[in-house]
């Protein structure tokens, strides 16, 4: 179900959520009517997807994002950061002349921890492209992290169709994800999805079996992955980082895992322990510094190592 294993750059077409992202480091979250001055301050595109995108371009991908981000002018600038990083955008919301969605970020400097406020992907209802089967062709994998759904399960379904490997970011349980899973081959999700159900990570991936999904695993932060395959269980070590800032942790996850799987053959135990082991690396090292961009100045090497 993918293109066998090659030397060529793999393509990867992202399918999500892309933001505006406005990032402020402070000693703490204010409370009502409080005003503090933030340490640092970054803005850059998000969301899950292009978050994604941007990992594997930098990990020596080419990336593709299918997503709505609109001809405002702080949409322009978000297309052109992505467009800065090697990630080619497809924006099927081009001629709306509407913000972006847009992420209003707290990250605390004593812990990294991080509040967030954003309308996700609110604004925009997208409908499948003309030509999504091409575009679908063209690549080796596709991610999706579950925002724009009616998008997200019409190209899963064409990528199933052209043997085309799926990966799922379940960051959340969203409606209409039941029917999506049918065309996941791989599921990586956050402890925060929860299935109709699930209390547990093991019941989650018991759940994501029970539908379809041959691959899963459940990120927990800094605690060991847990994950299930087939025919066996087990769980994959987090590396340990002075944390800085956890934003995008998951984000990047999801890009390099989906970067080691575009070229692996028919995925086994040790394949997918070895994929997720390196795209955790990638992700602790995208920890340690504030923001989603300072870590891209490090070497792009260790998710092939």
């Amino acid at each position: 179900m993918h293109r066998p294993t090659d030397t060529r750059r793999p393509e990867g077409l992202f399918v999500g959520l892309c933001t505006l992202d406005v990032i402020q480091l402070v000693d703490h979250v204010p409370g009502s009517d409080e005003k503090l001055t933030a340490r640092e301050q970054v803005v850059a595109a998000g969301g899950p997807a292009a978050n994604a995108a941007v990992t594997f371009s930098h990990l020596g991908g080419t990336a593709r994002l299918l997503t709505g981000i609109g001809s405002h002018p702080l949409g322009a600038a978000v297309a052109a950061d992505l467009r800065g990083l090697g990630v080619h955008v497809s924006d099927l919301a081009a001629e709306s002349t509407n913000p972006p969605a847009v992420s209003s970020i707290l990250v605390t400097e004593s812990s990294g921890d991080r509040a967030v406020a954003s309308t996700n992907a609110a604004g925009y209802r997208l409908t499948p492209p003309d030509g999504l089967d091409a575009l679908v062709a063209a690549c080796d994998v596709v991610e999706f992290d579950g925002h724009h759904m009616e998008l997200a399960t019409a190209t899963a379904r064409l990528a199933r169709a052209a043997g085309r490997r799926t990966v799922l970011d379940g960051g959340s349980w969203k409606p209409g994800t039941e029917n999506l899973l049918p065309s996941i081959d791989v599921a990586v999700c956050s402890d925060d999805f929860r299935p109709p159900g699930t209390d547990t990570p093991a019941d989650v991936l018991r759940f994501l079996q029970e539908h379809g999904v041959v691959w899963s695993a459940v990120s927990r932060g800094g605690r060991p992955i847990e994950w299930a395959g087939p025919e066996s269980t087990g769980t994959v070590d987090v590396p340990a980082v002075r944390v800085a800032d956890t934003l995008g942790a998951g984000d990047v996850l999801h890009g390099a895992l989906t970067h080691r799987l575009a070229t692996q053959g028919h995925v086994t135990p040790y394949g997918f322990t070895e994929a997720l082991r390196s795209a955790a690396a990638v992700a602790s090292r995208a920890c340690a510094s504030f923001g989603t961009r300072a870590w891209l100045q490090g070497p792009p090497s260790v998710a092939s190592s």
